[in-house]
């Protein structure tokens, strides 16, 4: 996650301040050096920063917070405030028109993942929202940036506009308008030309299609690894068409987060959406809430939800609760629950939005082996039915070959025939609510193919 330097310093340095029965005006002072510090090297914009630690100085010396039962805990909850503020406070949600189609403007510099980011949107517009988008290849200068949007509308099984190379994108935008509205497509998302650069010619351009279309949203498209050039971008680009809302893509690669704190304080253009991976299901929504509550180590319990929601199927889960508790759960009820698990997203970023993740040793390094889950799979495929649904009759021959079936070794087959055995008895404790075998001091799940 890109927050994550920037999150090991914030709490730690709250840590300090959590449990303290009395704090003075030089606690805070302490503190918000420390703030400060972190910001400024995730490369928040330096203006923001001092505004920010001015807010947060200004409410945490404050009567209620220092006269407080619990001074520690209110300064915290003003930290998370003010950082929720300067993110936007709350989402921003994405414009439908009263007279379909609505127009998207997909603006941004060549190499911050326009093309994708444009396909990406309109898989979430289709999923999360049960719309029917357009895609419409207005970018005629880059190579194979038509055919890059045409192969991700076959992707993604969606109808993409375009009509070659040779006729102007203000032509395109207008056509692509008009048979949205023939074919009822309720959404319309315009695939602009990047430059390397921010120039005149683009700008220009862009304002010709803005005047044509007459867009409900202008989307920039931000490389976040950028950092503060993510924001002079952002700023070039709003003063000249009037942004609506900012994409931020690369959210989850090794970058600092400052753009992501900057954007909104300086161009007083809400993030939208950011980008969390490669795949087309990876955009989200923007909370800063939410992001806040990462940051600080508080945990997304509701975006957790919402993708369980979102990938879990809820009469398969009640199912799968009653052969728990029956004890009749299989191998292949298993393979089942384990590609419901990695539809939600990477592993070790779902197991960062549970509370209190930031006090597990060594979590904001774990990386989920890919590979070991993919052993898992191949060794469960290897098995016969019968095998699957009794795995007790799976003795010492029958191993060899799930093992040489799978490319995997006899002792991870014997590993996995374990773990799952735990795994069945423990489960059936849970739902089933016997106190047999419980331990003093919770229980640590038995079950781990990574």
């Amino acid at each position: 996650m890109a927050f994550e330097g920037l999150a090991d310093r914030l709490q730690n340095t709250i840590q300090k301040i959590r449990g303290k029965g009395k704090i003075n005006e030089s606690d805070v002072k302490d503190m918000m050096r420390e703030v400060r510090l972190a910001l400024l090297e995730a490369d928040v914009n330096f203006k923001v920063v001092k505004e920010f630690v001015k807010k947060v100085s200004e409410r945490a010396v404050g009567q209620e917070v220092l006269k407080s039962l619990t001074p520690g805990q209110q300064v915290i909850k003003v930290v998370k405030e003010e950082l929720t503020e300067l993110m936007g406070g709350e989402q921003s949600k994405i414009a439908v028109s009263n007279r379909p189609p609505t127009v998207i403007m997909m603006v941004g510099l060549q190499g911050a993942g326009k093309t994708t980011t444009t396909g990406k949107l309109a898989n979430l517009l289709r999923k999360k929202y049960n719309r029917n988008p357009m895609l419409v290849a207005a970018d005629i200068y880059r190579p194979a940036a038509i055919k890059q949007l045409e192969t991700l509308g076959k992707q993604l099984s969606m109808p993409v506009f375009s009509l070659g190379d040779q006729v102007s994108p203000v032509e395109i935008a207008k056509q692509a308008i008009a048979k949205a509205k023939e074919d009822h497509n309720d959404y319309v998302l315009i695939d602009t030309a990047g430059r390397l650069h921010v120039d005149e010619a683009l700008m220009d351009e862009l304002k010709q299609i803005k005047e044509l279309s007459k867009p409900d949203e202008i989307f920039l498209v931000v490389d976040a690894m950028t950092g503060q050039d993510a924001v002079n971008v952002a700023k070039s680009f709003n003063e000249q068409l009037g942004l609506t809302g900012v994409v931020l893509t690369k959210l989850d690669g090794d970058t600092r987060g400052g753009a992501a704190l900057s954007i909104r304080a300086v161009t007083e253009t809400p993030i939208k959406f950011v980008g969390l991976g490669e795949k087309l299901d990876a955009l989200e929504a923007f909370h800063p809430e939410r992001m806040a509550s990462r940051i600080l180590g508080m945990g997304d319990v509701l975006t957790l939800i919402e993708k369980a929601q979102a990938n879990v199927d809820e009469e398969k889960a009640k199912e799968m609760q009653q052969k728990f508790r029956t004890a009749s759960f299989t191998f292949d009820d298993f393979l089942e629950q384990l590609g419901q698990v990695r539809s939600m997203g990477p592993l070790d970023e779902l197991l960062k939005m549970m509370p209190g993740a930031n006090k597990i040793k060594g979590l904001n390094n774990l990386q989920v082996d890919e590979k070991q889950i993919t052993h898992v799979e191949a060794i469960i495929k290897s098995m016969t039915k019968d095998e699957k649904i009794h795995p007790e009759t799976i003795n010492a021959s029958r191993r060899k070959r799930i093992a040489k079936g799978s490319g995997t070794t006899v002792p991870e087959v014997n590993r996995l025939l374990k773990q799952f055995e735990d795994m069945k008895k423990m489960m059936k404790q849970m739902t089933g609510g016997s106190p047999k075998g419980k331990k003093k001091g919770g229980f640590k799940l038995p079950f781990n193919p990574f």
